[in-house]
């Protein structure tokens, strides 16, 4: 029998935004349920979960999925962020309720880290199915299956599998030990600073600085680290605040001031939402229908959050 947790979200948060930003394995469906099948903190056992967003109460979330939802924190600092800025707040109403959506765990990041680093995603998100699906987890989730990725101990079971070349998989194998030994345990690294958990994380072979900044801040939840040197984000802030020429990585830092301590939120925010805002884009497909749009930017107005509503399978 499915089990159900409870969580209401404090400050603004959409699920179909959540949904709609289409992030790691998430299923982007236009049916309004998220579903999730992932390793459990701790690495020994998967779950499978759906969440939906209604205003008949919440039925259930574990800290996992909240952490995952980014709904670990309250919004409302957040959106005092975008009082400070009207550039952030013109973005933050354009997708009224993004948090941004993490990795399940850093365990799941550093494995995806391995698979894809100089590979094409959509390739290598396939092959991250395909392991899932024959050494993982199945659970059939609001009608559709979505298989958790191997656990550390499935994982070290695993000698070779078509897609993942002899080295990636010595790597993931690498991966594997070093989350049986607590060193990419979310609770641990968040008890660090960013920078000595990036550090350490770089510790496992075949972890640069890219991909560990990337397991530290989407598989654990910092919510005040800038990324620097993205240059995707400083194009989109250069065209958000009309400044003339290139922004530098001092500059961002100190436009970004005023997004503490929500910088990372801020961050992905404009890379995932600034085109609703300079037009010449369609938004991101999963997003809610215009109707539907209306009716959140009143909820977020207002401050009346839907909650949660979510059933877990254990395997």
């Amino acid at each position: 029998m499915p089990e159900t947790f409870t969580i209401v979200p404090r400050g603004p948060f959409s699920l179909a935004e959540a949904i709609g930003f289409g992030f790691g394995q998430r299923d982007a469906a236009r049916d309004d349920v998220m579903r999730l099948a992932f390793c459990l903190d701790g690495y020994r056992h998967q779950v499978g979960v759906e969440v939906r967003q209604d205003d008949a109460g919440v039925d259930g979330v574990v800290q996992q999925v909240a952490r995952v939802l980014s709904l670990d924190y309250d919004a409302a600092g957040f959106l005092q962020a975008g009082e400070r800025d009207p550039v952030l707040r013109s973005v933050q109403e354009a997708a009224p309720g993004l948090r941004p959506p993490l990795f399940y765990s850093p365990y799941e990041a550093a494995a995806w880290a391995v698979l894809s680093v100089r590979r094409p995603p959509k390739q290598m998100m396939a092959v991250r199915e395909r392991l899932s699906h024959a050494h993982g987890a199945v659970f059939d989730l609001a009608g559709q299956q979505l298989a958790a990725l191997p656990t550390p101990e499935q994982m070290l079971r695993v000698a070779s599998f078509p897609g993942i070349a002899p080295d990636r998989m010595e790597r993931l194998h690498g991966v594997a030990r070093a989350a049986q030994e607590g060193r990419l345990d979310a609770g641990h690294l968040l008890a660090l600073s960013p920078e000595e958990a990036m550090a350490r994380v770089r510790e496992i072979p075949g972890i640069g600085p890219f991909y560990s900044a990337l397991i530290v801040i989407r598989g654990t939840g910092f919510a005040d680290v800038l990324p620097v040197g993205e240059p995707r984000l400083l194009t989109l802030v250069e065209r958000l605040y009309n400044l003339r020429g290139p922004v530098s990585d001092d500059e961002l830092r100190s436009l970004a001031e005023a997004w503490k301590p929500f910088r990372t939120w801020a961050a992905v925010l404009i890379r995932a939402a600034a085109q609703r805002v300079l037009g010449g884009e369609p938004a991101q497909s999963g997003t809610n229908p215009a109707g539907r749009r209306r009716r959140i930017r009143n909820t977020v107005a207002t401050g009346a959050v839907a909650p949660l509503r979510a059933e877990m399978v254990r395997s």
